[in-house]
């Protein structure tokens, strides 16, 4: 017996020897992150007193038979404290505060695993240091929670296509509402994209997503079992791939491999990141996903100019009061920039229909468009034209379009329908960015995935899709949009901005909203409209509705028109996710201040000393009393500031716009 119990001590002995530990801790040391290296490397995240993350495994697979992260041995651990600014630029503000904690394994196997502790959050990411290429056959990135939290779920809609269900998700557009529910009542063969929000005790929220996603495919999370744990899932490398999809303007994967990487052996993997917060507002003020990312490549980026876009598609090209015949002509789209210099608004865009139509080529150009003459009527009028363009189209003579389409003087391309975020088309993205910086044009990528910092290190990507945008008010009339709308600047938001495409002039109630494809309208009120173009980190913006609307509402255009796209400060004021958020933002020496409700009507009291202000008064754009039931009802008066506080009333699925 007193052998047995020496030989158990010593294996006691033995294991507590093996297992490593280590602990980052946030500057401000509220969150501590718990390293475990042993058969397998796990990580853990606390708040205070507040359990974040169970022990979660983390890990890669390589083909050769190489397991990152098990049996793994640190051969030195490092740590150091950085405190530093960067410039951003086309952003919500324009200087960042970078300063976390950073520990740096180095594993036996030629490896690292990084970890960082921020005061808004936490993130690591691998880093292999190999003399020849790999294949990554797969990677572990568990998300393991202590309780059966309630969680806010962006499931992919699947596209039909060959494979199963599964394989059929790696085909869709990353657009979808918010599902509610318990980690185990998520549904078990569905894939949610990120980024998802996890609701912990304590009022505190923890959102999942990715930064520096590049030469490797995007993650998405699942639960299989009905556990209270999340997995992490990737699309599989394209093995066979055909023209086809939408217009001919794809790339439909037919066939994949048994790996979701193929890669350098020397390199940086993506950083996985989880924000965590205490309140709501702190998570739609975050800039972490653009601290992770890569530093700028373009050395002069005095070229890109952010600004507003006078849009075609949303409003179906229907202008009224004109003595020709509307549609995609040169006569509308002259229509379409006049209007444009009259209101200083920079852009003009021709969405899909400028081209022949399944012929995925940019140079085929239907008759009834001179792009050439178009170009330099608006040149004269100071109005730039960008172009739409399919994934298949473009990414078929790539650089030599990019080439011609600047030289004739197209400021930009609007770039959709890639609808995967496997390796290949992440690859897209950096290769169509560097191609379009080369030749000084500006990117709106359309059909994407959610952004993951490409816009710091490719400053010309302005802005992304990636969000269930007003688009679907043409034909969803099921979505409660508004519920959506004050619930994505708690979670999209966080991974950057969003091309939501707002600005309607026709506003329904809740009780009198419809779907209308040819003349569409939002869901809520005018002002919440407008209120949308402060509180949506958007450099480059769409006026989704149609030059006719908006001339019969001089006043709202003209906000419209002259708000800002990019800020010098941000600070978000109040917020609860899916209730309500009030943001507020400077450009120059004026705030814009925002708010934003659900269906509910609400009064709010806005304390603007955070704001450093100092005037008494503002003008204020608010609901009128029948808002709630004629949508465009609105009062816009000047609003009086008592001791840096402002009472403002929101109708039910409204919004408020105060210039102070």
């Amino acid at each position: 017996m007193k052998r047995l119990f020496l030989i158990a001590v010593c294996m006691l002995f033995a294991t507590a020897v093996f297992a490593q530990q280590y602990t980052l801790k946030s500057p401000d040391n509220d969150i501590t992150v718990t390293i475990k290296v042993g058969d397998r490397l796990t990580y853990s995240v606390s708040h205070r007193n507040t359990l974040i993350l169970a022990p979660s495994a983390i890990g890669m697979k390589l083909q050769d038979g190489r397991m990152l992260g098990d049996n793994a041995k640190v051969t030195s651990a490092k740590t150091r404290s950085v405190s530093e600014t960067i410039k951003a630029n086309f952003y919500k503000r324009i200087v960042i505060t970078d300063n976390y904690n950073e520990m740096i394994l180095k594993m036996k196997g030629n490896y690292q695993v990084i970890f960082r502790a921020y005061n808004e959050g936490v993130a690591y990411r691998f880093v292999t240091n190999f003399s020849k290429p790999v294949i990554v056959e797969n990677e572990t990135a568990d998300f393991c929670f202590d309780n059966d939290y309630m969680v806010r779920v962006p499931y992919v809609n699947a596209r039909k296509g060959d494979g199963d269900f599964l394989t059929q998700q790696f085909f869709n557009s990353f657009e979808n509402t918010y599902t509610v529910a318990p980690l185990s009542g998520m549904e078990k063969e569905r894939l949610a994209f990120l980024p998802l929000m996890v609701e912990l005790k304590d009022g505190k929220k923890a959102v999942i997503t990715e930064a520096d996603l590049e030469d490797f495919p995007g993650l998405y999370l699942r639960n299989a079992n009905g556990s209270t744990n999340l997995t992490a899932v990737h699309a599989f490398y394209p093995k066979k791939e055909v023209q086809g999809g939408h217009n001919n303007l794809q790339y439909v994967v037919t066939e994949r491999e048994n790996y979701i990487a193929r890669t350098e052996g020397k390199r940086s993997y993506p950083w996985r990141c989880m924000l965590i917060s205490e309140n709501d507002s702190e998570l739609a003020d975050s800039d972490l996903v653009y601290k992770l990312a890569s530093p700028c490549r373009v050395d002069d980026i005095s070229w890109i100019q952010p600004g507003k876009v006078a849009w075609d598609w949303w409003n179906n090209w229907n202008i009224y009061g004109v003595d020709f015949k509307s549609g995609i002509n040169n006569d509308t789209y002259k229509y379409y920039i006049d209007f444009a210099s009259k209101y200083g608004i920079e852009y003009v865009i021709l969405d899909e229909g400028w081209a022949v139509n399944k012929k995925a080529d940019l140079r085929q150009v239907v008759p009834e468009i001179d792009l050439k003459e178009l170009v330099d009527y608006g040149r004269e009028r100071n109005v730039g034209l960008v172009l739409w363009a399919g994934y298949a189209a473009i990414d078929a003579d790539m650089d030599k379009l990019c080439q011609e389409f600047s030289a004739m003087g197209v400021k930009g391309f609007k770039v959709d329908f890639m609808d995967r975020d496997d390796q290949k088309v992440v690859d897209f993205y950096y290769r169509m960015a560097a191609a379009a910086a080369k030749h000084h044009l500006f990117l709106d990528f359309h059909g994407a995935y959610k952004p993951t910092g490409l816009s710091r290190t490719y400053p010309n990507v302005l802005n992304y899709e990636g969000v269930y945008g007003l688009e679907q008010a043409k034909w969803d009339n099921e979505s409660d949009l508004v519920t959506y709308e004050v619930t994505i600047p708690f979670i999209r938001m966080v991974a950057g901005s969003f091309d939501f495409t707002q600005g309607a002039m026709k506003n329904g109630s809740k009780y009198n909203f419809s779907a209308i494809y040819s003349e569409p309208m939002s869901q809520g009120t005018r002002c919440r409209q407008l209120a949308e173009y402060v509180i949506f980190e958007s450099p480059f913006n769409m006026l989704c509705d149609s030059p006719s609307n908006y001339m019969l509402e001089d006043e709202c255009t003209q906000f419209i028109a002259n708000v800002p796209t990019t800020w010098d400060e941000t600070v978000v004021l109040d917020g609860k996710v899916g209730e309500y958020v009030v943001i507020a933002r400077k450009k120059g020496f004026r705030w814009y201040i925002g708010a934003i409700t659900n269906w509910e009507a609400r009064d709010l009291t806005l304390d603007l000393t955070p704001l450093n202000g100092g005037a008494k008064s503002g003008h204020i754009f608010r609901d009128g009393p029948n808002a709630d039931r004629v949508g465009k009802d609105y009062i816009s008066e000047t609003a009086q500031v008592m001791g840096n506080m402002v009472k403002v009333h929101l109708a039910p699925g409204g919004g408020m716009v105060l210039i102070w």
